[in-house]
């Protein structure tokens, strides 16, 4: 029992903390390796530990966004959540969809942060496109520990390092983008000015 707290305290702390800390899904597969636990409850306490993790990461980002960033990028965001929201089934679909993806969910939760979109809008969806791709990397972790010599090389694969790309190109999009601009001139204008 023990472990699979540390599990989901683990998860939890790995999602809070943006880029600097290990995929949760790596915190998953180590344990349930090492300790050959039951994949099912290492998969439940860590995608419900990384799903507050990551709520927990959208609510101190929307902090540090009001702090931080000017006033109007902050109603620009809001512009955005507001009509992100009007649009619930796709939103619910493109949450879903982009937790499948192989990237870092942290351009999402930063976007949905700063919009302030309600957390059951975005939970959900990411909790289940969580379960599905941690279940994958899970099931894959058996050949991770088999070929440990290979991880590193993985690591630095240019696979691995365009999806890392990706996502900080995703979320500069969700920084420098003027998205009130762009949903009602259907025009593209970036702004760098952003911080206070």
């Amino acid at each position: 029992m023990l472990l699979y707290i540390i599990i989901f305290l683990g998860t939890i702390l790995a999602d809070i903390i943006p880029f600097l800390g290990p995929p949760a899904w790596t915190i998953m597969v180590f344990f349930q390796i090492k300790y050959q636990l039951n994949i099912w409850p290492v998969l439940f306490c860590g995608v419900a530990g990384s799903t507050i993790g990551r709520y927990i990461f959208s609510y101190y980002f929307a902090k540090f966004a009001e702090r931080f960033f000017k006033p109007r990028k902050n109603e620009e965001m809001q512009f955005l959540g507001e009509k992100l929201q009007q649009e619930k089934w796709g939103f619910l679909l493109f949450v879903f969809l982009y937790t499948l993806m192989p990237i870092s969910s942290t351009p999402l939760f930063s976007a949905t942060g700063i919009a302030h979109i309600k957390p059951l809008k975005v939970l959900p969806p990411f909790f289940f496109g969580k379960f599905i791709s941690d279940l994958a990397m899970i099931s894959m972790g058996s050949y991770a520990v088999t070929n440990s010599e290979n991880l590193l090389r993985d690591y630095l694969s240019w696979q691995s390092l365009s999806g890392m790309l990706v996502a900080l190109l995703l979320l500069c999009m969700v920084f420098f983008v003027d998205w009130k601009f762009l949903l009602i001139n259907k025009k593209l204008r970036l702004n760098f000015r952003i911080w206070k």
